[in-house]
């Protein structure tokens, strides 16, 4: 496949258990698409809400494009995703019904397309990211532990 990642949200990774991910598209100006191409495109605090049937992507940073003119529209507009009826609601029904949250994870072009993968997710506790941590860091040292330990033979 062709894919050129733009952005990885590694907050909602930090901040959540992703349960669920879903592929869409995204409605862009022609000026936001050649900002995005230069790598001006931000996923950090941003979230899904659900409005009128639509899915809308909420708080993600596209910076102005330099030789735009009047054309260039706000950096933290409102943007539509664009997802088939039947996987917006069910992702509307799991947030309503479950508590759960939608989060984008990774902004990437798929032949020539921004594509945004969003996430079903359930927050995470205190007590859960102190544990993934925990493990990550016993996970580092384990590696450097068996690199020395190769090493030395």
């Amino acid at each position: 496949m062709d894919i050129k990642l733009i952005d990885n949200n590694k907050k909602a990774f930090h901040d959540y258990f992703i349960e669920e991910t879903f592929e869409a598209g995204i409605v862009l100006t022609g000026a936001e698409v050649k900002s995005v191409r230069g790598g001006h495109f931000s996923l950090r605090d941003s979230f899904v809400i659900f409005k009128g049937g639509q899915a809308l992507l909420v708080n993600a940073h596209i910076k102005p494009y330099e030789k735009g003119s009047f054309f260039n529209t706000d950096a933290k507009r409102t943007r539509v995703l664009l997802l088939n009826k039947a996987e917006i609601n069910k992702l509307r029904g799991k947030t309503e019904a479950k508590g759960m949250t939608v989060v984008p994870t990774r902004a990437y072009f798929k032949k020539g397309l921004v594509k945004v993968e969003v996430g079903l997710a359930r927050g995470k506790e205190g007590h859960d990211k102190r544990r993934d941590i925990a493990e990550r860091d016993n996970k580092r040292n384990l590696e450097r532990t068996l690199k020395q330990y190769n090493a030395g033979r």
